[in-house]
C-alpha cells in the first residue's frame, strides 16, 4: 500500500484533471506525444541496415601485394650485381668525352692506305679499314671476307668500338669497377711528332686530364682505377726535359697519367702500367668457325720456300741490317721471297705481303724504327715461324699474349753475328729439321686468336681474342688493388 501522502497526491491530480474534459483532452494529447517520442527512439532509422535481419554478404578480391594497378607506378628494377659469372672481375664504364678529344681527331681526307700518310685508313669501319677483296682472288673459298686493309695506328678506334659491346660494360658509373678513358691520343699527338711545336703535341693530352680529373669518379682513387687504349708505340709519348730530346709528347710523363693503365703497342720496359698489347693485323674473323678455318689452312698449306723479308730499302749504310738481310733474300731466291715495300703496293694489296709469308717456312724480323712492329703479328697470322735478332723485341713486350718461352714458337739470330759476316740467315734455317719447325708452328697457330682483333658485330665468338684478354686484364688487376684497399 502507497504512503498516505503519496495517495492524497494522486487523488488531487485525478479530481483536478477529472473536473474538466478539456484537460483530459490535452492530457491524452501529452501521453500519445511521450509514446511516439518513445517509439522512434527504439527503432532503427531507414539509413542505417537493420541489424537484427540477416546479412547480405558481398564478397571483394584483395590485390596481392606483388599486384601492379593501373594507378601505382610499377616498382624501379634491381640494379644488375656488380660481379656474376659472365663478369666475375665486375663492370666497366666508358666515358663520353667531348668529341674534340676522339671523334674529331679522325681524319677523313683519305679513305684507303697510303703508303706516305700514316693516318690513312684508320677511319673506315671503326678502325678496321675496308674489306680487302683483292684476296677474293688469291685465298680459297671464303676466307677473304676475313680480311681488311687495317692501318697499324688503329688500336684506339678498335678498343673503343669493342668496349660498347663488352659484355661487361654499364652505363651506371655507381655500378664499375674499371673506368675506360676512349682519347685517341695516338692520333691527337701523331700529327704533331715532326713539327718543331712541342707544346702543340702536348695540348689535347693536357685539355683531356683537366677534363677527366674534374669527374668524380676519377677522384675516387686518382685514376688507379682507369684504362686506355694508345695506338702509337710509348717512346712517342716520352719526350724528356733535355732540349736534346725533343721528340714526342711528354703525355705519359705527365703526372695524372702514372697511375692509369695504358694498353699500347709497344711498352717501356720498367714502365708497369704499360701493357703491350699486339698490333692490329688485316685478319679479323667473325665467328670462331671462321678462326679455326684459317687455323687448319695455315697449318697445311705447301711452303715452298725457307724463309721470307718484308721491308724497304732505305739505303741506311752498308752495315744495316735490313739493308743485309735483303741482300741475302735476293741472292737466296730459290730459298727466299724478298718483297721490297718500296717498290711494291704493300699498303693497298693485301696479297703482296700475305702470300710470300703462307709460301715461308720463316719470316725475318730485324729491327726497324722501333724493337717492334706490326710485321711480326702479320707474320704470326701466316702462320710463319718469326726469325728474331734484338731480343727486346721480345722480352719484357706482349706478355699477356706470347708464349713465356720465346723458343717455343721463334728463331733469335743474334744480329752481330750477321753484320760480321760469322752466320748467314739461310745456314742457320737449315739446321732446323721438319719436325722441329712443324713444332714451333704448331705454337704459332695455337696463339693466333690471342693476338688478333675480331670482329663481333656481325656474328656470335666463342674465343678469347687480344682485346679480351687485355680488358680482362687489366679489369682483374683493379679489382684486386680495390678489394686490397678495402681490406687495408
Amino acid at each position: 500500500m502507497l504512503p498516505n501522502s503519496i495517495m492524497t497526491a494522486l487523488n488531487s491530480i485525478r479530481l483536478h484533471i477529472f473536473s474538466n474534459p478539456g484537460r483530459i483532452c490535452v492530457f491524452l494529447v501529452f501521453l500519445w506525444a511521450q509514446f511516439t517520442i518513445i517509439s522512434l527512439a527504439r527503432t532503427p532509422t531507414p539509413c542505417f541496415p537493420d541489424r537484427s535481419s540477416p546479412l547480405s554478404v558481398r564478397y571483394v578480391k584483395i590485390p596481392s601485394p606483388n599486384a601492379t594497378t593501373s594507378t601505382a607506378p610499377a616498382a624501379p628494377e634491381p640494379p644488375p650485381p656488380r660481379y656474376t659469372d659472365d663478369c666475375p672481375s665486375g663492370r666497366v664504364y666508358a666515358y663520353d668525352l667531348p668529341p674534340s678529344f676522339n671523334r674529331d681527331l679522325v681524319p677523313t681526307a683519305c679513305t684507303d692506305l697510303d703508303p706516305w700518310n700514316w693516318q690513312c685508313g684508320i677511319a673506315p669501319n671503326h678502325g678496321y679499314g675496308r674489306a680487302a677483296s683483292e684476296l677474293r682472288r688469291t685465298l680459297p673459298g671464303d676466307f677473304h671476307k676475313s680480311w681488311y686493309h687495317t692501318n697499324e695506328f688503329t688500336l684506339e678506334l678498335l678498343f673503343h668500338h669493342r668496349i660498347h659491346k663488352h659484355k661487361c660494360r654499364t652505363l651506371d658509373p655507381d655500378l664499375a669497377t674499371a673506368f675506360y678513358i676512349p682519347f685517341y691520343a695516338g692520333l691527337a699527338v701523331g700529327k704533331h711528332l715532326w713539327g718543331n711545336d712541342t707544346s702543340a703535341r702536348d695540348r689535347h693530352c693536357e685539355l683531356m686530364l683537366t677534363w677527366i680529373k674534374s669527374q668524380k669518379y676519377w677522384k675516387v682513387m686518382n685514376g688507379s682505377d682507369h684504362f686506355i687504349s694508345i695506338g702509337r708505340i710509348t717512346w712517342d709519348f716520352r719526350r724528356l726535359t733535355d732540349p736534346g730530346k725533343s721528340w714526342g709528347s711528354s703525355f705519359l710523363n705527365m703526372p695524372s697519367m702514372q697511375r692509369v693503365i695504358r694498353f699500347i703497342i709497344e711498352k717501356h720496359p720498367s714502365d708497369e702500367m704499360d701493357v703491350s698489347v699486339p698490333y692490329p693485323t688485316g685478319f679479323h674473323p667473325k665467328t670462331s668457325d671462321e678462326l679455326a678455318g684459317w687455323q687448319s689452312f695455315v697449318r697445311d698449306h705447301k711452303r715452298a720456300a725457307l724463309f721470307t723479308f718484308i721491308g724497304t730499302d732505305r739505303n741506311r749504310g752498308e752495315d744495316d741490317l735490313r739493308r743485309l738481310l735483303m741482300d741475302q733474300c735476293r741472292r737466296e731466291s730459290s730459298s727466299c721471297r724478298a718483297v721490297d715495300c718500296g717498290v711494291s703496293d704493300c699498303a693497298r694489296n693485301s696479297s703482296v705481303t700475305l702470300l710470300p709469308l703462307l709460301e715461308s717456312e720463316f719470316c725475318l724480323q730485324p729491327k726497324g724504327d722501333s724493337f717492334t712492329s706490326k710485321a711480326v703479328f702479320e707474320c704470326l697470322v701466316a702462320g710463319s715461324v718469326p726469325v728474331y735478332f734484338t731480343k727486346a723485341a721480345y722480352e719484357e713486350q706482349y706478355e699477356w699474349f706470347l708464349p713465356g718461352e720465346q723458343e717455343s714458337y721463334s728463331i733469335f739470330i743474334e744480329q752481330e753475328e750477321v753484320r760480321s759476316g760469322k752466320v748467314t740467315v739461310k745456314e742457320v734455317l737449315k739446321r732446323y729439321s721438319k719436325e722441329e719447325i712443324q713444332r714451333k708452328r704448331e705454337k704459332v697457330i695455337e696463339i693466333i686468336p690471342r693476338i688478333i682483333y675480331s670482329k663481333p658485330n656481325a656474328g656470335v665468338k666463342s674465343f678469347r681474342d687480344a682485346f679480351d684478354i687485355a680488358v680482362d686484364g687489366a679489369m682483374e688487376r683493379i679489382k684486386d688493388e680495390k678489394e686490397w684497399v678495402d681490406f687495408l
